[in-house]
């Protein structure tokens, strides 16, 4: 594949986000991206802050594009999920929002490079490699330089091969897109039922059920932890951290990788010490951002997360999983969480009482909502594979190895 070396800084523009005051947000308007919301190579929506509609001509020129690529250039050093350098490409409703000061944008102002492309440069282990040998700084304060940037050299096939290969990816992109709003929608369905039952207390004939003191009859209070062990995880120490799979490794997960479930460093077998998860497993995390339920995880788990393993079957998994993101065990988990800029809540398992329906309303639960959890281990089993195929494809389309128009008829099924 013919390519034409090239100087970023001469294909592209880097457009710097903006700095607010905290007094200039307000409670609805234009969404704002913050460094904090880049996590996993996508936008997290669920903490935005927001700007007053009638500034949108002051600011504009932080408004983000379609297809930008936005890269924050302050952060720690590239171990950690809050790392400088990490990157998301800007797709669907996050265009249009501003962007926050400590993060660029890059965007083509050349006819030979393709925005998706550029996107996809800036995915590329060569670029981030690249950005984690010019932050300068201390461990926990690395800051990009816009000039290193726009030093970065890359090799620009034509620009019809450009986009082949984008489009080859993007479509992997959008199946893992597809899988994780379907998960949303199961997570959805499965909690509104837990809250209409154990809520607000409208489950199978509770007309013919008493309330007493504010709770249906023959409803009782019960220790948690007299049903659940809590298994706290492990910490190796970071010089014992693997940035690649070795044979004999674990992926190793830490608070931060349980809401995008993809952890980015491995551990060895003597240091998991036996703290390992299994997909269908529930864990909630009591240290640093503390109240993150999650399952489907597989490997080696940090101190900051806990294990839940049933001890009694007067509690199912399905009736578990949706206790633990109810208000009650939330609220209980925020009320004893101790500590300023990190956060430790293993105090409150201790305190965890919850009311607990009939076995028999349990069990009934459980069996409609388990194969909604296991539908949604699937899918996130399918998304998984679906990027590790999108990651080992990419560079070997960027490097020729394997040709884009070969590949198409590849996927179609015709033997070449």
């Amino acid at each position: 594949m013919t390519t034409s070396p090239t100087i970023l800084g001469n294909v592209c523009e880097l457009i710097n986000g903006g700095a607010w005051q905290q007094t200039e947000y307000v409670d609805d308007g234009i969404p704002v991206v913050q460094v904090s919301n880049m996590k996993n190579g996508a936008i997290d929506f669920s903490d935005l802050k927001f700007l007053p509609p009638n500034s949108y001509d002051r600011y504009k020129k932080h408004i983000l594009r379609e297809c930008d690529r936005v890269i924050a250039t302050v952060g720690s050093h590239a171990l950690q999920a809050s790392a400088a350098g990490r990157a998301t490409i800007v797709k669907g409703s996050a265009a249009k929002m501003l962007l926050n000061q400590n993060a660029v944008a890059i965007r083509s102002k050349s006819k030979s490079l393709d925005q998706g492309y550029l996107g996809l440069i800036g995915r590329s282990d060569k670029f981030q490699f690249y950005l984690s040998t010019v932050g300068q700084g201390a461990a926990n304060q690395v800051r990009i330089a816009l000039s290193a940037i726009k030093e970065f050299k890359c090799d620009l096939p034509p620009i019809g091969v450009q986009r082949r290969i984008v489009e080859v990816i993007f479509a992997y992109d959008d199946l893992i897109d597809t899988n994780r709003r379907r998960i949303q929608l199961l997570e959805e369905s499965a909690w509104l039922l837990f809250r209409e039952w154990f809520v607000y207390f409208r489950f199978p004939g509770h007309e013919k059920v008493k309330i007493v003191d504010g709770v249906p009859e023959g409803w009782e209070r019960k220790k948690l932890n007299k049903l659940v062990s809590f298994k706290r995880g492990v910490e190796p120490g970071s010089d014992n951290y693997l940035e690649t799979y070795e044979q004999g490794s674990f992926p190793f997960y830490r608070v931060s990788d349980l809401v995008t479930k993809s952890p980015t460093i491995f551990v060895d077998e003597q240091y998991a010490k036996g703290a390992l998860l299994k997909k269908e497993d529930i864990v909630v995390s009591l240290d640093g951002s503390v109240g993150i339920v999650s399952i489907g995880l597989e490997g080696c788990y940090s101190t900051g997360i806990r294990k839940l393993v049933i001890k009694n079957r007067k509690i199912n998994r399905a009736f578990l999983c949706f206790l633990m993101k109810s208000h009650y065990i939330q609220g209980m988990i925020n009320a004893y969480a101790k500590g300023t800029t990190i956060q430790h809540a293993g105090e409150a398992i201790k305190h965890m009482n919850p009311i607990l329906p009939p076995q028999n309303l349990m069990d009934e639960f459980g069996e409609m909502v388990e194969p909604v959890l296991d539908e949604i281990l699937i899918l996130s089993d399918q998304n998984q594979k679906l990027a590790q195929a999108r990651d080992l494809l990419l560079p070997r389309l960027m490097n020729g190895t394997i040709d884009p128009v070969r590949y198409d008829k590849l996927s179609n099924g015709v033997e070449v």
